[in-house]
């Protein structure tokens, strides 16, 4: 249970920055304790990766030049004040870091007391708490992959019992289960492909979620194909857009489409793939029928037809009621109706 905090305007040469986050640890391991401000931002993967031609280094000036305008921040950093009377930032560690830029810089302002909410003495579990709501539920939210990151870590180094991850997150357990594999395999499979010369495109990581769908890695697999092989697909534009992951199957089952996929990409071999035969009836039916017609279907479906489609979670049947299940999961979330 995390305490209520009081508002207080602290002295931002009395706070320390949080050198337990462990999406800025490995950094601080790599390039030592001193950092600038604008390597702390990229270390934690603030910027916001998901806008096309947007990037790091653009965000966290645009950051900085609203703090400037503004004279100062409006939404307090989060600091614990711990037994021995020392603050440390949990949230809010590239603010407190321009803060005092800005000093060592002599740039003009009020930089010397920065808005806080302090709670004394927090343990680590309000710690992650505070975090999970801020950044994968709150107004803040992490970039895909830095979420995927903290949950697997939360998971693997920190040893949180699932439920209790779940819990912090407030999603579905699938969702929160697919981000963290896709986390272990864009680092066992993606990371490798591209080497230390190359440059980790965390923007692919929602390529690596589609691989967890069901049939996906199976059709790899029965395809004669591993996981680096999908990697290097990533990485060389084979799969693009990302949620074509989802044709994938289709595509491998068809000689001919996967020839041209394995030359030419995803979206060309997609073309060839034969197009459902739809009637007329179907095309011009509302979407209300339809879906009273699936609901119908599935409530009368037998058990050796249920068998058949389990059974081969890549086929055809499979892979439509998988894509049909996403785009209803979208539509219904944009409907407010869930």
């Amino acid at each position: 249970m995390v305490n209520a905090g009081t508002h207080q305007n602290i002295a931002v040469d009395t706070i320390e920055l949080d050198r337990s986050n462990p999406r800025i640890r490995k950094f601080l391991e790599m390039y030592g304790d001193n950092p600038s401000p604008e390597a702390i931002y990229l270390a934690l993967g603030a910027g916001n990766e998901e806008e096309p031609g947007s990037s790091s280094s653009t965000t966290f000036e645009k950051l900085k030049q609203s703090i400037l305008t503004n004279g100062g921040i409006i939404q307090p950093v989060i600091l614990n004040r711990r037994a021995d009377g020392t603050l440390v930032c949990v949230e809010g560690n590239t603010r407190v870091a321009l803060y005092k830029s800005f000093l060592d810089d002599g740039v003009k302002g009020s930089w010397t007391h920065i808005p806080s909410l302090v709670h004394d003495e927090i343990d680590e579990a309000s710690v992650h708490a505070i975090r999970l709501q801020i950044h994968l539920v709150g107004t803040r939210p992490w970039d895909p992959y830095s979420k995927a990151k903290y949950l697997y870590e939360l998971r693997t180094q920190e040893h949180l019992p699932f439920a209790t991850i779940v819990d912090y997150c407030g999603g579905r357990q699938s969702e929160v289960l697919e981000s963290i594999n896709a986390y272990a395999d864009i680092e066992k499979y993606y990371r490798p492909v591209v080497g230390d010369d190359g440059e980790f495109d965390t923007t692919r990581f929602s390529g690596f979620v589609e691989l967890q769908k069901a049939g996906i890695k199976q059709a790899i697999n029965q395809a004669g194909f591993d996981c680096f092989d999908f990697a290097r697909w990533i990485h060389g534009g084979k799969l693009h857009p990302l949620q074509k992951v989802r044709v994938l199957p289709r595509v491998l089952r068809n000689e001919k489409a996967r020839e041209i996929f394995l030359k030419d990409g995803i979206k060309k071999a997609e073309a060839v793939l034969e197009k459902p035969d739809l009637t007329k009836t179907l095309q011009e039916a509302q979407l209300g029928q339809l879906a009273r017609a699936l609901v119908a279907q599935i409530a009368a479906l037998r058990y050796d037809e249920h068998q058949r489609i389990e059974a081969d979670p890549g086929g055809e049947t499979a892979q439509a009621l998988i894509d049909a299940q996403a785009e209803l999961s979208k539509l219904i979330l944009s409907l407010k109706l869930g």
